[in-house]
């Protein structure tokens, strides 16, 4: 009897492991080649809360920390080498498409032979990656890490993040996959589309050309009454991806100007007021630079931080505190940061016992102010206290935790217990 053969493997279009890339020590400005991997770096930049974890991520991508990468549908996954012997297991998780999104990014591939031809190339357009949101935006990857640093993200999170992107560059089908198809799926869905477009093609007559006399088009008419506006969008448009093209106006201030274009136009379309109107030039530079994440930690917002000071004679470090505060608290928050005031008799005459019965008796008051070395609560005209941070002995406050009405919680939250 002859044995039976075992059958071959099967190859799995849906999961791909990559072996450890090389050490990139010492890289110098963007650390993806490619706009895509660019735009990858940044979602992840974008909603981190410390930059300091993001700067040791690069140079643990950079000295080859991060073993092999496996991508699958909405995950990549790697164990990357920290301070301890043992490796951490680290993922970045996204958002997969579903159907309706996949019909609408292959149906956009296969109307274009050029997208087509430009993928085989291992190149990503812009117009396709738009049509189904493929490439990720702030807060769309989410990282977690068998380490026990619970910052957002850990620094090994960041380095599998910039590690990716080197990925992507290489290979831009590797972003299909972590949204939910592998190459092969991908390449045999748009043959299949593309043959059935040509047979259309070549089967369909071209229609005639609809004509009209031209005594009936110069002849008087009633025209009909408009239709009824469309109805106000639940949220603002999200602007297309502008390109990086050498001349063209900066991509970031172009996005800037669409995104806030938008959500103003749709503030005064659904509630009739203008959002920013009454807000002074610095004010509003605040608020500009707040709305896009990074804290000046790519070149992109650094360029932006750079410009929005030097336009109001102020530094960007200036900025970067006053972004602090405003995304502490807003308008709010940074009233707290630049306006010390005396507070009436109340809540801040109550505040100073409070901390004395929590263990925390260190605290000297000053108009609206409780401070200790390094640490300070700030009291604000809405009743909040916030949290402030120093240097010891330094006098250089910036914002920190999250605003309470109990001065206790504040000090907690900043403490973060």
């Amino acid at each position: 009897m002859t044995p039976r053969r075992a059958p071959a493997p099967r190859h799995d279009d849906r999961r791909r492991t990559f072996p450890a890339l090389p050490p990139r020590p010492g890289a110098a400005g963007d650390f993806a080649t490619t706009w895509w991997g660019n735009a990858w770096v940044e979602s992840m930049e974008d909603t981190a809360l410390d930059t300091a974890r993001l700067q040791r991520g690069r140079a643990y991508a950079g000295s080859g920390h991060v073993d092999a990468i496996t991508v699958t549908p909405g995950r990549v996954m790697a164990y990357v080498h920290g301070s301890r012997p043992r490796p951490y297991r680290t993922e970045i998780r996204l958002r997969t498409l579903d159907d309706t999104g996949w019909e609408d990014l292959l149906d956009a591939a296969a109307a274009r032979p050029d997208h087509i031809a430009a993928l085989l190339d291992k190149d990503m357009p812009h117009t396709l990656a738009a049509s189904a949101d493929l490439l990720p935006t702030g807060g769309d990857l989410t990282p977690d890490c068998s380490c026990p640093d619970d910052g957002y993200p850990c620094k090994h999170a960041a380095a599998l993040c910039y590690q990716t992107a080197r990925l992507l560059d290489e290979d831009p089908f590797v972003l299909f996959l972590m949204r939910g198809r592998g190459e092969h799926e991908v390449l045999a869905d748009l043959t299949r589309r593309n043959a059935t477009r040509s047979a259309a093609e070549r089967t369909t007559a071209a229609p005639p050309m609809p004509t009209v006399e031209a005594r009936l088009a110069l002849a008087p008419r009633t025209r009909p009454v408009l239709p009824p506006p469309f109805p106000v969008p639940a949220q603002p448009g999200r602007p297309p991806v502008y390109p990086h093209t050498p001349g063209a106006p900066d991509p970031l201030a172009l996005d800037l100007l669409a995104t806030e274009a938008a959500a103003r136009a749709h503030t005064f379309l659904t509630t009739g007021l203008d959002p920013i109107g009454a807000l002074t030039p610095w004010q509003d530079a605040v608020r500009l630079a707040a709305a896009h994440p990074g804290s000046g930690l790519t070149a992109s917002t650094r360029a932006l931080y750079r410009d929005l000071a030097t336009a109001l004679d102020r530094t960007p470090t200036d900025l970067a505190r006053a972004v602090a505060a405003w995304r502490q608290g807003g308008l709010a928050g940074l009233a707290v940061l630049e306006e010390p005031w005396d507070p009436p008799a109340g809540p801040f005459d109550r505040a100073r016992p409070a901390l004395v019965a929590a263990d925390f008796p260190h605290f000297r008051p000053w108009r609206n102010r409780l401070s200790t070395p390094s640490l300070q609560l700030r009291f604000g005209r809405d009743a909040l206290w916030y949290g402030y941070e120093s240097d010891r002995d330094r006098e250089d406050w910036w914002p920190r935790g999250t605003p309470d009405t109990d001065p206790v919680g504040a000090l907690t939250a900043l403490l973060g217990r």
